[in-house]
């Protein structure tokens, strides 16, 4: 069993499977979580009733399954774009991470025309699931529809925060990889010390990554 599903299954008392059958997939309870075995097998009639009872399985094969939707904890890549109503706040946040030493990717925009925050949204959210970027920041009046937004592409979970506690939840807790901020409801100091909170969280808790395979089960769904 590889360390970090070792880790996953002493902590959470998970069932351990080489073959998932009909039979045991009955007698699992709703919305459980079990490994499957390095080239374990699922069956069919199995895979329904697994279905049906909201049963997450996590494979113990290295590099796949909920370890995958960890987000990056040491960031270095950092996308950035923003409205037309944080350009002002976009120049802070750029200036900042790039004092720090991160490579950024600044997304625009650079001037007060008027655009639509999905669009935004979508370039930082296509460049973090793509991995062109460990971590995105997005940019708007309130920070909530670059948040629904983003969360429309796969492998994103993006999190509007106005404090430091909630960035550090949104990371801990809920392994968020994208970061949207509010121009109208934080000051450029603020913002600063949400987005540093936010990048310097990780994510280590066995609990709480093995809840990302649901979230990921849900876009699928």
């Amino acid at each position: 069993m590889g360390p970090w599903v070792h880790e996953l299954s002493g902590r959470m008392s998970l069932k351990r499977f080489d073959i998932i059958t009909e039979a045991d997939a009955r007698v699992l309870d709703p919305g459980s979580t079990v490994i499957l075995a390095p080239r374990g097998h699922v069956t069919p009639l199995a895979a329904d009733t697994l279905r049906e009872r909201r049963v997450t399985v996590i494979s113990d094969d290295p590099g796949t399954a909920a370890l995958d939707l960890v987000p990056v904890a040491d960031v270095r890549r950092l996308a950035i774009a923003s409205d037309h109503s944080g350009v002002a706040l976009k120049r802070t946040l750029v200036a900042w991470a790039r004092a720090r030493g991160l490579a950024v990717e600044d997304l625009g925009v650079e001037d007060a025309t008027p655009v639509d925050y999905p669009d935004v949204a979508a370039r930082v959210a296509r460049a973090v699931a793509k991995r062109e970027a460990d971590a995105g920041i997005v940019i708007d009046g309130a920070g909530l529809g670059s948040a629904i937004a983003a969360n429309k592409v796969a492998g994103v979970r993006a999190a509007m925060c106005v404090n430091e506690t909630l960035a550090r939840y949104a990371r801990e807790h809920n392994g968020a990889n994208v970061l949207t901020l509010g121009a109208t409801l934080i000051s450029p100091d603020e913002a600063v010390c949400i987005a540093a909170r936010f990048i310097e969280t990780p994510m280590r808790e066995a609990r709480y990554i093995a809840r990302l395979a649901k979230i990921a089960r849900l876009e699928r769904s």
